[in-house]
């Protein structure tokens, strides 16, 4: 044994769990130890914190994949290695993201798309909607700034028509991009912004306005053909003529599959661009996202980087450099696993789910169903009036079943309304669900036991 050797270096020396140096001395936080750590050790060191986490698949705020095949995540792990940028030393990944992009595109029926060129199709890879929002963006400015400089017109501080319900990712990139946000209220009992509401909004200055299928807040779909036929209708009056994006982060991997005559897509002429999560309803775990163009035009040659000190010439279009490539190889898995039929399978299940957990839950006292599922599959509900308890308390309750099921207020000139969001994804079942509904159950039992006095246990029958 070196000098340098200790029993904890020899995974070969077996040892109880903590009578080492890990079980007795404390690991210091925010600074590194003086002393290395044996990889099993630090393993468990770690392992054990995490423990402390949430169930993932109990987790129902969130719309991020929590359960993948293991196929999927073995290939995953074969490519942590690689970085999805060095198309030179990784080409088959780089064809593969090229693929993934291609199909993206075609799910949204980009026009022109040759099936034999993945190149064709015009967009990117990216770690999430995130990115890809801001890239969007980005391509609507400078589309904007183009037209009104090459009329003469002044390049001011241009807007962006966007209800006050889009994820926080629009108003980083208005922010970031110095871009004045035209925020259009909701309302209670309308969670999705109108077409009327987009005409009296837009103007000379507006770069485009963003529309929603599958908002964070209640899963809706915006109805994006009536806001692109009322822009249609505007320029074709002399007005302004603004192109629309569609933020589909979420609903992007669920309406082709569930609603396939639902036009929102590229089939919409005014529909410049496009934003999907793949690590959403595409069923990837974390890290993957999609921006896609209608065609060459909608992206200005001059957002596009060239470099090839990576060996070879290298088109980019992304925030980030190094980026990932396990994610486009989860993702691509997907698509080759599932196909058209797979997908379709997968979210029928899902909104087959949902909607019956609606079902189940409004027949709950004190329950009242905002969304069921029908959209994207994902349940808002709120407190009747008069309820003696909040949503907030609710959530807190179900926490003690080990459930995570956000309370929130809903976004401007609807303040006052406070919902529960459950999200049903992949890997939640039929039979979690019924344990949800019976924990429901419970808690608002054990809520109006403390509220009121021992409520009657029958009201909770179902």
């Amino acid at each position: 044994m070196s000098e340098f050797s200790t029993p904890l270096d020899d995974d070969s020396v077996l040892m109880p769990a903590y009578s080492g140096r890990l079980g007795t001395e404390p690991i210091p936080r925010s600074r590194l130890a003086d002393q290395e750590t044996g990889p099993s050790e630090a393993y468990r060191f770690i392992h054990d914190e995490l423990m402390l986490d949430g169930q993932s698949r109990m987790n129902l705020a969130t719309f991020v994949t929590t359960w993948m095949e293991p196929q999927g995540q073995a290939l995953m792990s074969e490519s942590f290695d690689k970085n999805a940028i060095d198309h030179d030393e990784y080409p088959a990944t780089s064809a593969i993201d090229a693929r993934t992009v291609a199909i993206v595109a075609d799910l949204f029926h980009a026009p022109d798309l040759d099936p034999a060129d993945p190149s064709s199709a015009t967009g990117t890879t990216t770690i999430g909607s995130s990115e890809a929002v801001m890239l969007a963006g980005l391509a609507l400015k400078w589309r904007w700034r183009k037209a009104r400089l090459a009329a003469g017109g002044d390049a001011g501080r241009p807007k962006l028509v966007l209800g006050s319900n889009v994820q926080v990712v629009w108003e980083k990139f208005c922010r970031y991009f110095d871009v004045e946000p035209v925020y259009l209220p909701v309302a209670p009992g309308r969670y999705v912004v109108t077409p009327e509401q987009v005409r009296a909004a837009v103007d000379e200055d507006t770069i485009g306005v963003v529309a929603i299928l599958g908002t964070t807040f209640t899963g809706e779909y915006e109805d994006v053909a009536g806001i692109c036929a009322t822009l249609d209708e505007l320029a074709s009056s002399g007005g302004p003529d603004v192109p629309v994006h569609v933020d589909a982060a979420s609903g992007g991997f669920v309406a082709p599959f569930l609603d396939p005559d639902l036009e929102w897509d590229f089939r919409l002429p005014r529909v410049a661009s496009i934003n999907v999560s793949g690590h959403k309803f595409g069923l990837t775990y974390p890290g993957i996202g999609f921006v896609v163009f209608r065609d060459r035009a909608a992206l200005d040659e001059e957002l596009i980087f060239r470099v090839n000190y990576l060996g070879g010439d290298m088109p980019t279009f992304t925030l980030n450099f190094s980026r990932p490539g396990a994610q486009i190889i989860g993702q691509y898995y997907n698509f080759i696993r599932l196909g058209r039929r797979g997908y379709t399978r997968v979210m029928q299940a899902l909104r087959g789910t949902a909607t019956w957990l609606a079902g189940q839950l409004d027949a709950l006292p004190h329950l009242e169903i905002i969304t069921d599922g029908s959209a994207l599959p994902v349940v808002t509900l709120q407190l009747a009036d008069g309820t003696p308890f909040t949503a907030f308390d609710v959530s807190h309750e179900l926490r003690t079943y080990g459930w995570q099921v956000p309370a929130y207020t809903m976004p401007a000139d609807a303040q006052d309304v406070t919902v529960l969001r459950i999200v049903v994804r992949e890997g939640f079942s039929g039979d979690l669900a019924g344990k949800l509904r019976d924990d429901f159950a419970a808690a608002l039992q054990r809520l109006c036991n403390a509220n009121e006095g021992a409520a009657p246990r029958s009201v909770f029958h179902y």
